[in-house]
């Protein structure tokens, strides 16, 4: 038996082995795209008309002039970039912890997994008691310490309410990010360190010499993981502030959710979906080409 037909034999083979996880793929994930775009060809909102009616691309011709969608995009934009970044420079800190030798260290790498392995929608609830202007936690230590004379409104007012939500969501995904970088940093061969040392370098040159380039893989998938996440953030807000102050922390989930179960709009709705979908896409795929350059000139410098 030659090699091409052996090769032949294992491509034959590994195909056999991924055709059935492509066909689960298509069926959960491109069935439902392809239906919300067939859906948002047609006019049918359940509170004005039952019968659906083809109207070609109309639904987006609105979407267009929804300043609504367009600020609740924006909320969504603000909330994932800001989250985003304090996940990202917080959980790199606590995994550069977590990768030293001390007494204890599982059990703090158990316990700081908590916030991640909690319901989000409980944790919403949760920092909502916490965010009250009457009964919260936050406001009651502010007053004893002084830094406040009288509590703040923090959900009623929409930048506080902003923070509010950035700061719930740091602080339940941040472990996730942590876990994944200290993954990539246990992955490191400690001899790289001890040579550049011999080297004179410091442990501050080491960082950016050698941790950040050889973790930089790990930094692309927990960035690409929690842009989708955050992006398509629903239970948190909807718990927290439900899209308020007067549409202030309205994410595109709050909005396409509004429009499909409270106005019953499902061609418009799924237009939402679709339009939604091709943003996420786009963002990922530039924010991976983005990272991967940069990475390449990192490793180049190096």
């Amino acid at each position: 038996m030659t090699q091409d037909t052996i090769r032949q034999r294992d491509q034959r083979t590994g195909w056999l082995l991924v055709i059935p996880a492509l066909v689960i793929l298509l069926l959960v994930f491109a069935y439902p795209i392809l239906r919300a775009f067939w859906l948002s060809l047609f006019a049918q909102n359940l509170g004005t008309q039952l019968q659906a009616e083809f109207t070609g691309f109309s639904n987006y011709g609105r979407l267009v002039g929804d300043s609504r969608f367009w600020q609740s995009l924006g909320n969504t934009t603000i909330f994932t970039i800001l989250s985003i970044i304090a996940e990202l420079i917080i959980g790199l800190g606590f995994a550069l912890i977590l990768n030293q030798t001390f007494r204890g260290r599982g059990l703090v790498r158990t316990i700081a997994l908590i916030p991640w392995a909690l319901p989000t929608a409980v944790m919403g609830l949760a920092w909502a008691w916490i965010f009250n202007d009457q009964f919260g936690v936050v406001n009651d230590l502010l007053l004893r310490l002084g830094i406040l004379e009288t509590g703040i409104t923090w959900l009623g007012e929409p930048t506080r309410a902003m923070f509010a939500l950035i700061f719930a969501d740091v602080w339940k995904t941040t472990p996730f990010i942590a876990i994944l970088l200290l993954a990539g940093l246990q992955s490191i061969p400690k001899d790289l360190y001890e040579a550049h040392a011999i080297d004179g370098a410091s442990p501050v040159q080491s960082f950016w010499q050698i941790t950040l380039p050889l973790i930089a893989p790990q930094i692309l998938i927990a960035l690409l993981f929690r842009f989708a996440q955050s992006f398509g953030i629903f239970d948190l807000v909807q718990v927290m502030t439900g899209g308020g102050p007067a549409g202030a922390t309205e994410t595109v989930s709050i909005y396409i959710y509004a429009m499909v179960r409270r106005y019953l709009d499902f061609g418009y709705g799924a237009a939402l979906v679709v339009v939604t979908f091709l943003i996420l896409v786009g963002a990922i795929a530039l924010t991976a080409f983005l990272l991967a350059k940069a990475r390449i000139n990192v490793s180049g410098e190096r």
